[in-house]
C-alpha cells in the first residue's frame, strides 16, 4: 500500500514536469504534451497503480500546479480554475476508458494495447476540447482537428507501447541470463554431489566386505571358544564390530539415498549438448582464475552435435581437468578444451601451456596422493583430483591419459558414443 501511494506520487510530479513540455496547435490554453506519455506509460509498467485512483490523483495535482503557477503570475483564482480544469477532465477520461477496457490484460498485444491507447487520448482530448468551449472557448471539432487529435494520440500511444515493449524485452533478457547461471551454478553443484554420492557407493562396497569379514571372524572366534582356545569376549567383540559397521553401512544408504533423490528433484535437463556442456565448464573456471588473479585466455573448440544425460559425471571429470590447469599456470597462460569424434568415441582434450608435470613423475600421476601443489605453508593437497578422475572415466568405459605435446600439457579422455547415447539416467552404480 505505502509503495503504491509512492509510485503515485512520482508519477504525479513526473507528469506535471513533463506536462510542461508542451506545444499548442489551437493555441492557448489546449496543449500537446509529454504528460500524457508519462501517465500512459505508469499505467501500464505500475502494475500496483489503479487507473481511475490514478486519474483522479494525477488530474488533481496537475489543476493545483498549474493553478498555481497561474496565480504566481498574478492570474485569478476562477481564471486558472476555468484555465486547466478541462485538463483535469482529460485524465479522468483518459482513466476512465482503461479501466473500462482492463487494457492491463491485453498487454501481450502490443498493437491492441497501441489502438486502445490511442483511442483514449482520442476521445478525452474531445471531452477537453467540449468542456473548454463550455468555458468560452471556441474550438470547431471538424475533420481537421479530429486528425490531427487522432495523430497525435496514435504517436504517444504507439511511443509508450514501444518503449514498455523494449524495456520488457530487456528484463526477460536479463531474467534468462540470471536463470542461465542460476543453472550452471546448479549443474555444477550437483556434479559436487554426484562426486560424493560416487565415493560413497563405492566406500559401501568396502563396508559390506568388512562386515562379511567382521562376522567371518566372529565365527572363528567363536568355534576356538568352545574348543577353549580363546577366551570368550572375543567372540563378543568381532561381532560387536560387525554390527557397528553394519549399523555404518545403512547410514551411508540413507545418505546416498537422500543425496540420489536431490539429485533427481534438481535436475536441470535430462540432456545437454557437449557443446553446452563444454562452455559451461570453461564459464566456470573463467571466474575461477579471475577469482585466483590470473590472466588465462580460454580456447573453445567442441563441433560435436551430440547431446548427453551424462552430465553430472562429464561435469565432474572435465571441471577437474581445467581446474588443475588454472591452479598450475602461475599468473598468465592459455588453456584450451577440444571436442572431437574418433570413430566410435568422443574425445576430450584440455590442455595448457603451464610448466607441466616432471617426465619421471608421469607414470604416477593418476595414483592417488600424487600433487604438484602446495598451500602457503608448504602443507601438500588431497593429490585424490586426478585419481578421481580416472576412476569416473572408467566407470563410463573410458580412458583418461596425460602426454606433454608441443609445450602443452595434454590430458586426452576419450569416452564410447553409445554410453553417451544411452537413454537411462545417471546412476552410481551405473
Amino acid at each position: 500500500m505505502r509503495n503504491r501511494y509512492l509510485i503515485l506520487l512520482l508519477l504525479m510530479v513526473a507528469t506535471a514536469f513533463f506536462g510542461e513540455l508542451k506545444m499548442n496547435p489551437f493555441g492557448e490554453p489546449f496543449r500537446f504534451s509529454l504528460g500524457t506519455t508519462c501517465f500512459f506509460f505508469g499505467l501500464i509498467w505500475f502494475r500496483q497503480l489503479r487507473p481511475l485512483e490514478t486519474g483522479i490523483g494525477v488530474g488533481v495535482s496537475l489543476l493545483l500546479f498549474r493553478g498555481f503557477l497561474d496565480i504566481n503570475q498574478g492570474q485569478s483564482l476562477a481564471h486558472a480554475f476555468q484555465h486547466h480544469l478541462p485538463s483535469t477532465v482529460y485524465y479522468l477520461i483518459f482513466a476512465v476508458i482503461l479501466t473500462c477496457t482492463n487494457l492491463r490484460r491485453r498487454l501481450e498485444k502490443p498493437l491492441a494495447v497501441g489502438v486502445i491507447g490511442a483511442g483514449s487520448d482520442l476521445i478525452a482530448n474531445i471531452g477537453e476540447l467540449l468542456l473548454r468551449n463550455q468555458f468560452g472557448g471556441t474550438y470547431t471539432l471538424d475533420l481537421h482537428t479530429l486528425l490531427i487529435l487522432a495523430l497525435f494520440g496514435s504517436l504517444r500511444s504507439f511511443f509508450v507501447v514501444g518503449l514498455y515493449n523494449m524495456l520488457m524485452i530487456r528484463q526477460l533478457r536479463l531474467l534468462g541470463e540470471q536463470q542461465k547461471e542460476q543453472i550452471e551454478h546448479l549443474l555444477l553443484l550437483n556434479a559436487s554431489l554426484y562426486e560424493e554420492g560416487f565415493y560413497l557407493n563405492k566406500s559401501m562396497g568396502h563396508i559390506e566386505d568388512i562386515t562379511r569379514n567382521s562376522y567371518d571372524l566372529y565365527k572363528q572366534l567363536k568355534g576356538q571358544e568352545k574348543a577353549g582356545v580363546w577366551p570368550t569376549h572375543f567372540s563378543r567383540q568381532a561381532l560387536s564390530i560387525a554390527e557397528e559397521v553394519h549399523e555404518l553401512k545403512k547410514d551411508s544408504q540413507r545418505i546416498l539415498a537422500g543425496l540420489d533423490k536431490l539429485l533427481k528433484q534438481e535436475a536441470v535437463e535430462e540432456r545437454i549438448s557437449l557443446r553446452a556442456l563444454t562452455e559451461l565448464v570453461m564459464q566456470a573456471n573463467r571466474k575461477y582464475a579471475l577469482m585466483l588473479g590470473k590472466d588465462i585466455e580460454f580456447h573453445i573448440q567442441a563441433n560435436v552435435n551430440l547431446n548427453t544425460n551424462r552430465t553430472y559425471a562429464l561435469v565432474s571429470i572435465l571441471n577437474n581437468l581445467v581446474a588443475n590447469s588454472v591452479e598450475a599456470i602461475p599468473r598468465v597462460g592459455r588453456i584450451g578444451l577440444d571436442v572431437r569424434l574418433v570413430e566410435a568415441h568422443v574425445e576430450w582434450m584440455v590442455w595448457d601451456d603451464g610448466p607441466g608435470i616432471p617426465d619421471e613423475e608421469a607414470e604416477y600421476v593418476f595414483q592417488p596422493g600424487y600433487t604438484t601443489k602446495y598451500d602457503s605453508r608448504g602443507n601438500p593437497s588431497t593429490g585424490i583430483g586426478l585419481s578421481h578422475c580416472t576412476d569416473l572415466t572408467h566407470m563410463l568405459g573410458g580412458t583418461l591419459e596425460m602426454r606433454r605435446r608441443a609445450g602443452t600439457t595434454q590430458f586426452s579422455m576419450r569416452m564410447p558414443t553409445a554410453e553417451l547415447l544411452q537413454k537411462h539416467k545417471e546412476e552410481w552404480n551405473s
